[in-house]
């Protein structure tokens, strides 16, 4: 294998497939990438067994690759890509010599590696499936954004960490919750599934995807199999494990109606929560209280310790009713941050119900975040 290629390329690429490199991991062939070098396409595979991550780039003229013989070897992550990131030239050479020596040069600069032989390295299909489901990679990207933050980090709850695809139809439904919150987003597809699909992806594989997602306009394809998912966006494919386990009815969650509905701009709600929230002591819980008087919020909180803090702001409301009821402030923060709204609807149902957040504006999200007891 030898090739000449544009160092923007390749780093690009190397960025996106060492997602995939995972230093922990007790086989010592998948701290490493595989370079393929085929009819002038160089594919780049990356795995820890949990995510698969693949890319190619294509030689669409000489000024981004040329390519002087074929073949394929596996080159040691961390180190390609920290060669790579900090040679200051445009282009370079990558050469594989005597079968598993590895010559990474430029003009002035040159690094012979140990590599490894293809052979060692599993067999990685990525298959997709006939029954593919579509969606923009801008649609995909606020999706995970709105939902992921409100998946469960405990291993004890497997399937709380991870986020619910739902397809029926035209409709995907996804939902996140770690029993203290919920986050639910609802999205028509351009086409009907063939099939059902009930599915629980891992967070972190999720998010991890649509970091390295491209152009908003882009399609996203999504394959779905008994035990794995793979996500198609261009020369892009990523592949994760699925959780097994059967995720909750989260519809049962969600109030059916509220006495009370409270309307008011996004940001000065959200600063207001922020600032209150400094002087709470607990600051897994930060417990805010809130109380309507009239057209006024009142905002407080209070630690024996640091001190007390009272903040009001103008709010309209759907009736003369009042209420006064205690949450996170992380949550309900987090919460706001995934609307992209000017203003917020707060729905309450009673003292001890969950609190719902919608927008008139976004009616694909609802967020809904528990109350905490203070006496």
């Amino acid at each position: 294998m030898k090739l000449t290629i544009k160092k923007d390329l390749l780093l690009d690429a190397l960025n996106k497939v060492s997602k995939a490199i995972s230093t922990k991991n007790l086989i010592p062939v998948l701290a490493g990438i595989k370079f393929e070098l085929k009819k002038k396409k160089l594919t780049l595979t990356a795995s820890d067994n949990d995510i698969t991550i693949q890319t190619t780039i294509n030689c669409n003229s000489d000024e981004d690759f040329t390519v002087e013989s074929e073949g394929s070897i596996i080159i040691q992550g961390k180190y390609v890509l920290d060669i790579v990131r900090k040679l200051p030239d445009k282009y370079i050479n990558i050469e594989v010599v005597d079968e598993l020596k590895i010559l990474i040069y430029t003009e002035n600069s040159e690094f012979n590696l140990n590599g490894i032989s293809e052979s060692e390295y599993p067999n990685i299909g990525l298959e997709e499936s006939k029954k593919k489901i579509v969606v923009k990679a801008g649609v995909f990207k606020s999706i995970v954004n709105q939902t992921a933050f409100a998946s469960s980090n405990e291993e004890s709850k497997p399937v709380l960490t991870g986020i619910n695809f739902n397809i029926a139809g035209d409709v995907l439904e996804c939902n996140s919750t770690d029993s203290y919150r919920l986050a639910r987003k609802v999205v028509k597809l351009d086409n009907v599934s063939e099939e059902n699909y009930n599915i629980v992806i891992p967070s972190h594989n999720i998010v991890e995807f649509s970091r390295i997602l491209g152009d908003d306009e882009e399609d996203v394809e999504i394959h779905i199999f008994s035990n794995k998912v793979l996500f198609k966006n261009g020369y892009l494919k990523f592949e994760s494990r699925l959780i097994n386990g059967t995720y909750p009815n989260t519809s049962n969650l969600l109030p059916d109606d509220s006495f009370l509905v409270i309307s008011t701009n996004l940001s000065a709600f959200y600063d207001v929560i922020d600032r209150v929230s400094i002087l709470t002591s607990d600051k897994e819980k930060n417990i805010v209280t809130l109380e309507t008087n009239g057209n006024m919020l009142v905002l407080r909180s209070s630690s024996a310790e640091i001190g007390r803090v009272e903040e009001k702001m103008p709010i309209s409301k759907n009736n003369n009713e009042d209420i006064k009821i205690s949450f996170s402030a992380k949550y309900m923060m987090e919460a706001l941050k995934s609307f992209s709204t000017e203003t917020v609807d707060i729905h309450f149902v009673g003292e001890i119900k969950p609190i719902l957040i919608k927008s008139t504006e976004d009616e694909t999200l609802t967020q809904l975040v528990l109350p905490i007891r203070t006496y």
